[in-house]
């Protein structure tokens, strides 16, 4: 019996089931160690590759999930094919009882893995049949994660695109989103809306952290980002809390919550991407605001006032463009 098989082939079943279950069920930690560094790589192979080309950026996600699941796979079939490979005998064909050459072994785990029964190959005693049902066991379990982290995934990225599509209906730009509340006396219809935005998107921040394959799932349009909306979403609150008279805004507390959850997308989504520009995008525009009839604070002002948000302001199109996008798409 080959000890050094068994060890190398336990160290594989033991690394892709950590790392499936760090991925799958640790929802306060991030991706396991295998995946989410695999994942990474690719996501920065797509964006030096694809560039702007959001059609083709829209593959990763999908590519990244199927290949992440497709390692643990087979990480766990060849971990098992090496334990019973340790033994010539731990597999006997059925009928004419000889020992399993390495194909078969390979057959023999593969369906043992994701099915019910053993095939034209049976384990040779008691310790091979505990063995076999180990594996059977941990096939199941493996299955049964991946469903459902595929099911859990598919779900958070129908929400994290139901949150872009209604920022985007406010309007397609700060401005716009603002003048979307406007009533003639004041901002207070916007209570309701930037409550509920600030709640998706708190919920989105959270999906992030527990499920970080998330961040490759890059749209094809602008519109139905997710970084893309909390940046014109933040744009708008910048115009808001420092171009808005404190009468005419919405509720301190509204405003409050939505800004916070900004910054909780800022925290929590995808943290290994996330990397401050050291230029800082283009102010949020108060003329246009001021165009739409609203009324404004003095330019000056709110010029000086968001010097202040310098920093939170480059981090925010570091996301962008880790994110493959630009800051004008956030102003169409």
């Amino acid at each position: 019996m080959s000890l050094l098989l068994i060890l190398v082939g336990g160290a594989l079943v033991v690394m892709a089931f950590m790392d499936a279950l760090s991925t799958t069920l640790w929802v306060d930690g991030s991706a396991g160690p295998i995946s989410s560094r695999l994942a990474k790589w690719i996501w920065r192979g797509a964006l030096a590759v694809a560039g702007r080309r959001h059609r083709a950026l829209s593959l990763v996600g999908p590519f990244v999930l199927s290949l992440i699941i497709m390692l643990w796979v087979v990480m766990l079939w060849l971990g098992w094919t090496l334990i019973f490979s340790a033994d010539d005998a731990s597999i006997l064909h059925g009928t004419t009882k000889m020992p399993a050459n390495w194909p078969a072994r390979f057959y023999f785990i593969g369906y043992l893995l994701f099915t019910a029964g053993l095939g034209d190959y049976a384990p040779n005693g008691g310790t091979w049949q505990l063995m076999a049902v180990l594996t059977n066991m941990t096939g199941l379990l493996l299955a049964t994660l991946g469903i459902t982290y595929i099911l859990s995934i598919i779900t958070a990225v129908v929400q994290k695109r139901a949150f872009a599509s209604q920022v985007s209906g406010l309007g397609r730009n700060a401005a716009k989103l603002v003048e979307s509340g406007w009533n003639g006396r004041d901002l207070r219809d916007l209570d309701l809306p930037l409550s509920a935005l600030a709640s998706q998107l708190a919920r989105i921040s959270e999906q992030y952290r527990a499920y970080p394959v998330l961040q490759y799932y890059h749209p094809s349009q602008p519109e139905k980002s997710p970084t893309v909306a909390a940046s014109l979403f933040d744009d708008a609150l910048t115009l808001i809390r420092f171009g808005i008279p404190t009468e005419l805004r919405p509720s301190r507390a509204v405003i409050r919550s939505a800004r916070s959850s900004v910054e909780s997308f800022l925290e929590t989504a995808p943290p290994a991407l996330i990397h401050a520009r050291p230029e800082g995008p283009p102010a949020p525009d108060l003329i246009a605001l001021a165009d739409l009839g609203i009324p404004t604070l003095p330019q000056d002002q709110f010029s000086k006032d968001i010097q202040e948000l310098s920093r939170r302001r480059q981090r925010m199109l570091g996301l962008l463009k880790n994110n493959g996008w630009q800051w004008e798409d956030t102003r169409s």
